[in-house]
């Protein structure tokens, strides 16, 4: 088939074909859709849009995500003694272990998503692109505004119980050493670790730095190392603290229990 112009059934075919075939030929859905994005861009380029929203592309889409889409792996949360040893592996004396220790501080302790953390200014209205922003109270902690798809919300984040594991602490450390005053919060750090860039972290990055210091420290080590990848992410921060607090209800409840015995 001629490629110019883009025709959706012919694409629609193309997507078929590549969810068709043997176990070992047939693409997963994530991969399909890449392609798709793909031929999409490429075709915005020459001038010739494709128009995804053909029934010929959406309907043949719709059918293989039901079809072949795996279901979500649950991911790991890391709960608080497993932070604290994630903390460890991390190199306090330079910039990017500042950075990457209040960035996984403030996740687990306001149960951010990634894209929460990476997206906060440290002032209101200070970039186009950002979600929220923090305000820093030396004797409260940090107050956490968000914007969301219904709105937006705050999160309080107190005060650690020590220096080593407060969020406040972590943010001033980071804020004073990368001499941040404006804009994104957490940012690059380039020239061998000396430099801090002007522009946000992707939330893959995240993500990265969940699975790299989990298995640094040794998180779940009976799992194989192929396993412990796939359930650390950054929404195990967020899980993790969902987790801690059930942890603690029931160890209430359990107190309570003895107490009226």
């Amino acid at each position: 088939f001629d490629p110019l112009p883009p025709d959706p059934q012919i694409v629609g075919l193309y997507i078929t074909a590549q969810a068709s075939g043997s176990e070992r030929d047939k693409k997963s859905v994530s991969t399909i859709e890449r392609r798709l994005s793909s031929l999409t861009w490429n075709y915005a380029q020459r001038d010739q849009p494709l128009d995804r929203k053909d029934r010929h592309i959406a309907t043949v889409l719709a059918g293989i995500r039901n079809k072949h889409a795996s279901p979500p792996r649950q991911k790991e949360a890391v709960l608080r003694d497993d932070l604290v040893a994630m903390l460890e592996t991390l190199d306090h004396g330079t910039l990017r272990g500042l950075r990457d220790r209040a960035m996984l501080l403030l996740g687990f302790a306001g149960g951010l998503r990634r894209s929460e953390i990476v997206g906060l200014d440290l002032g209101r209205d200070q970039t186009e692109d950002g979600r929220g922003w923090i305000e820093v109270f030396p004797d409260k902690g940090v107050l956490v505004t968000l914007r969301g798809k219904t709105g937006w919300r705050e999160v309080e984040v107190g005060r650690g119980s020590s220096d080593a594991t407060c969020p406040a602490v972590a943010l001033q450390n980071w804020l004073k050493f990368a001499c941040i005053a404006h804009g994104p919060l957490f940012r690059r750090v380039t020239g061998h670790g000396k430099m801090v860039g002007a522009g946000r972290l992707n939330d893959q990055e995240v993500a990265r730095l969940v699975k790299r210091t989990a298995l640094a420290a040794g998180v779940r080590g009976d799992l194989t190392e192929g396993e412990r990848v796939q359930k650390f992410s950054g929404h195990s921060l967020r899980a993790g603290l969902a987790s801690s607090a059930e942890v603690d209800e029931r160890y209430v409840q359990k107190q309570l229990g003895h107490a009226s015995a």
